[in-house]
């Protein structure tokens, strides 16, 4: 692409992250933007030093080590826009660190407006403490005590189509505004209404004086039968960005410095997923996958059409200690190839969840940290596919949707020991179906990008084109009702070079046909006893294949996948599955 089409030059991203902070530059290498390199330093958004500023500064420093640029100037301050060879033309923000927002969803019906709220509020780092609708049976004063006693940082008010509903909604909004006002200033949340537009005039009106600042935005729900969060979920990152200003140190500085382009980690994330969706030519979604120490982010997109799910229960740091309210022991314990007692299991979720930047130090401790992450994921996945789009293609109603490619970032996934245990955890919590391809972003570039587009619309494509993302596996996952041992799938690849391997699969086992990086070739599958591996029942068929890190997997392990209950078995199975992929 010319120079001249590149109207910004280099960029420096910065992700604020619970655990570490990443500072990543983005420059035009003959023409075209790549990723250069990045720096890392522990985040210092908590105690000691509760000020985001010094987690930035070692990041940037180590960066510049690395480079050997210069990108501050004697006061430390990013040197804006570049000038002599030093500093950078843009700046941007994300972040995930601190508490997840106390968030109080109030709103009319249970399957319309209060289910929209709260797909809302999961679209970033909340926890939702109280739900307020017409069918509470609670009376007024104690609907009013729960938000007191909950001292929300936000409340999401929704509610009534556009013209309709009008009273209801008025009561509801002076119910919030009675425990707002009854709460001390220094307490007042933060008001998102998103409710019917008619009345948004008088909800100013009447909340504005007693919250800390009050959002308007779109109506999420319009009719009965449509929803839309989209630009919700936008004014949702500007009361991030005010509630985080407020309450950690630095935020406020990162935010003129970046000049206002600060967003949530997950929503540039998800804006890239969504980006992504838009430009594949594919019938399939497009799914990516953050497992990070505040929260297991999920983002699927569908020609456009994002679904997002932020998780903060299922992160792998601060709120591991609250992981037991929605799973137990027995469910972790199902994805352990070693023998090791519960307690140890309990005392090691504790002391991860006050000590989130640990590392596993030994094998029983790894085994536990991958156990953990497969279960969050497959949490947070069954959790966020129940807002998937009925639209979106499935191989049966009960299964998840075909996705190509599936994007995968966080500690847990892409710094594992072997790229087997990465695909491993991958292929346990997600069990996709027929063909798709993993992909391994190991330096969490994906929110930087979605933060930096803002800048040029160049820079996602051309950094995704140019081999910043390892490719790790392409994984064939057919769908058959067979007895574990019987024939389902017969594979023939042939390379690109000449060279063609053949392989008979049968149900219950994981296989794999080398494929390395950097080679191509073509893959012939015939489905057997009516298997289905993405182009219906017993329908086989032929395409194109790019060599990965792993090559070709074949999981026929079944959907949803079944593990036996004998300990000493189930054991022995899954080191025979991680024997197979190296691991």
């Amino acid at each position: 692409m010319p120079a001249s089409l590149v109207d910004t030059e280099s960029i420096l991203s910065v992700d604020v992250g619970t655990v570490a902070t990443r500072a990543i530059l983005f420059d035009v290498v003959d023409g075209r933007y790549r990723f250069l390199a990045s720096g890392q330093a522990p985040s210092t958004a908590v105690a000691p030093f509760k000020n985001i500023g010094e987690g930035v500064q070692r990041a940037i420093e180590q960066l510049q080590m690395v480079t050997g640029r210069v990108l501050v100037d004697e006061q430390q301050r990013v040197i804006i826009p570049a000038r002599d060879g030093a500093g950078v033309d843009a700046f941007a923000v994300t972040m995930s660190a601190g508490p997840a927002i106390k968030t109080v969803v109030v709103g009319l019906l249970n399957d319309v407006s209060l289910e929209s709220a709260q797909r809302l509020a999961r679209s970033t780092y909340s926890r939702v403490v109280e739900v307020i609708g017409l069918n509470d049976r609670r009376k007024a004063e104690e609907q009013i005590d729960g938000i007191l006693r909950h001292q929300p940082d936000l409340i999401v008010i929704a509610g009534g189509t556009d013209d309709g509903a009008s009273r209801s909604v008025q009561r509801i909004t002076e119910l919030t505004g009675l425990a707002c006002y009854l709460l001390p200033n220094e307490k007042r949340p933060a008001v998102l209404y998103a409710g019917n537009q008619k009345i948004a005039k008088m909800v100013k009106d009447k909340l504005g004086p007693w919250t800390s600042t009050l959002s308007v935005s779109p109506n999420i729900r319009p009719s009965l039968e449509v929803e839309d969060l989209q630009a919700a979920q936008f004014t949702l990152t500007q009361l991030y960005a005010h509630l985080r200003r407020n309450r950690i140190g630095g935020v406020e500085d990162m935010i003129n410095l970046a000049g206002g382009n600060f967003l949530p980690t997950c929503y540039a994330y998800s804006r890239m997923i969504r980006f992504l969706s838009e430009i594949y030519d594919s019938k399939k979604g497009i799914l990516g996958v953050d497992l990070g120490a505040s929260a297991a982010t999920v983002a699927a997109g569908f020609g456009g059409l994002l679904t997002l799910g932020v998780h903060t229960h299922l992160g792998m740091g601060e709120g591991l200690s609250n992981l037991l309210r929605y799973t137990n022991l027995d469910a972790i314990m199902r994805w352990l190839s070693l023998d090791i007692p519960a307690d140890v299991i309990r005392d090691y979720i504790y002391n991860k969840s006050i000590y989130p930047a640990s590392l596993p130090a030994s094998a029983e401790s790894l085994a536990i940290e991958q156990a953990l992450a497969r279960q969050n994921l497959y949490m947070a996945m069954a959790a966020t596919s129940r807002d998937f789009p009925a639209s979106a293609r499935r191989p049966s109603p009960d299964r998840m949707p075909y996705f190509e490619p599936i994007l995968a970032s966080g500690g847990a996934l892409a710094t594992a020991p072997t790229l087997g245990q990465s695909l491993m955890m991958l292929l346990d919590g997600i069990q996709p179906s027929g063909v798709t391809t993993f992909i391994l972003d190991q330096n969490n570039l994906l929110p930087a990008l979605g933060a930096a587009a803002s800048h040029n619309t160049y820079l996602p494509i051309q950094v995704l084109e140019s081999g910043a993302f390892m490719g790790l596996a392409t994984v064939v996952s057919p769908l058959v009702d067979a007895r574990p041992g019987v024939p389902i799938l017969r594979l023939r690849l042939v390379t690109k070079s000449g060279g063609e391997n053949r392989l008979e699969v049968k149900q219950g086992a994981l296989e794999i046909l080398p494929l390395p990086s950097g080679q191509s070739g073509r893959l012939y599958l015939q489905p057997l006893h009516h298997a289905d591996v993405g182009f219906g029942p017993g329908r086989g068929g032929e395409f194109p294949v790019s060599g990965t890190a792993l090559g070709v997997v074949v999981d026929a392990r079944g959907r949803p996948l079944q593990l036996p209950v004998d300990h000493i078995r189930r054991r022995e199975l899954l080191k025979k599955w991680s024997w197979t992929l190296g691991s």
